[in-house]
């Protein structure tokens, strides 16, 4: 496993995180803590939850599964948590004020059975709380050890730079990730949200890696999902709806493209997708979201895997998203981004 520093920060993390959003929904707990186990041994570290996966059961989980591990195991452990969506029937039950993020943190330190969350993330952007009002909590927060870092989650371009110059200029504590969706399915972050990233030091934490399982070659064209999937069990949820994304022709070429470079190598598909991700070199860690220690154990193999300069060309090439005309025209997604490219 390949270690990285988590964004502009001294904290060194896996290359490949553990999501936890299934815990207590797809995954029951002794599958949950199966999948802690295998990552922990695969030598991951980062481990990312938030209080609003399954009502705070996804924190109460990895909470009784620290407990039961020894030192040495909790020790190597970068716990990352989220707050912000509503945890409560009351109006200030939600948001970025001081209020909610006081309760919401306190709560999530009682449910995960620790004193400190190393990464504490806001879950989105919030249009009513001042953001010096949120960030000035945050700061607090790290000077009380209740977090040691702070992060953001699903900002836009001009919210990420906001929030930055604000924290910059008010002397606060100041972001270190984002976590954003991303993969070969969802490159439009590149326009502005990753050069944004790259010029402040953010590291990126990209969720949905496998585009909901499209990039796993599970599904077929014009073919409703059926059976133990997450769109197969209910085609609307998920991060995508199932027939918006099976009528896009691009959809089909990033998926025959991941589907040769994997044959080529030998390895799965889900290998080759998120063996892509890790490559973009604003990318701290790969969150990965497995329903079975199978996949997990699967997802993992991609630590392993190094693609060619010509493999990872071509899926560049396939999964180009376009870009609108002014100010986005010019030059292809490629040559725009070559900073954000591959090279490890």
């Amino acid at each position: 496993m390949e270690y990285r520093p988590l964004g502009n920060s001294g904290c060194s993390v896996s290359a490949l995180a553990l999501g936890t959003m299934t815990f207590g929904a797809e995954s029951d707990e002794e599958s949950a803590h199966a999948q802690l186990d295998r990552f922990v041994e695969a030598g991951g570290t980062l481990v990312d939850t938030a209080d609003v996966y399954v009502a705070g059961v996804s924190e109460e989980i990895v909470g009784r599964w620290l407990a039961a591990r020894p030192a040495e195991v909790r020790d190597r452990v970068v716990l990352a948590s989220k707050g912000r969506f509503p945890t409560g029937g009351s109006p200030n039950d939600v948001g970025l004020s001081r209020r909610h993020l006081d309760r919401a943190l306190n709560a999530s330190l009682r449910r995960l059975g620790v004193d400190c969350i190393d990464l504490y993330q806001v879950h989105s952007w919030d249009p009513f709380t001042p953001i010096e009002e949120t960030l000035r909590f945050l700061d607090d927060a790290v000077r009380q050890g209740r977090i040691h870092y702070v992060g953001l989650s699903n900002f836009t371009g001009w919210q990420v730079q906001k929030t930055v110059d604000t924290a910059e200029f008010r002397g606060l504590s100041r972001p270190v990730t984002l976590q954003p969706q991303y993969s070969l399915l969802a490159r439009e972050i590149e326009w502005e949200i990753v050069p944004a990233c790259q010029s402040e030091g953010l590291g990126l934490l990209p969720w949905s890696p496998l585009g909901g399982g499209w990039l796993t070659g599970k599904y077929l064209r014009d073919a409703r999902p059926t059976g133990a999937t997450r769109l197969g069990e209910n085609p609307e949820r998920g991060v995508e709806a199932y027939e918006r994304r099976n009528g896009l022709a691009r959809t089909w070429a990033v998926v025959d493209e991941v589907r040769a470079v994997a044959d080529e190598l030998g390895a799965s598909m889900a290998q080759v997708a998120l063996a892509w991700l890790m490559d973009r070199q604003a990318v701290s860690s790969v969150v990965l979201g497995a329903r079975t220690v199978d996949h997990l154990a699967d997802n993992l193999g991609a630590a392993d895997l190094r693609l060619t300069s010509e493999q990872t060309t071509r899926l560049g090439k396939a999964s180009d998203p376009g870009a609108a005309d002014y100010p986005y025209g010019g030059p292809g997604i490629e040559q725009r981004s070559r900073n954000i490219g591959g090279g490890r």
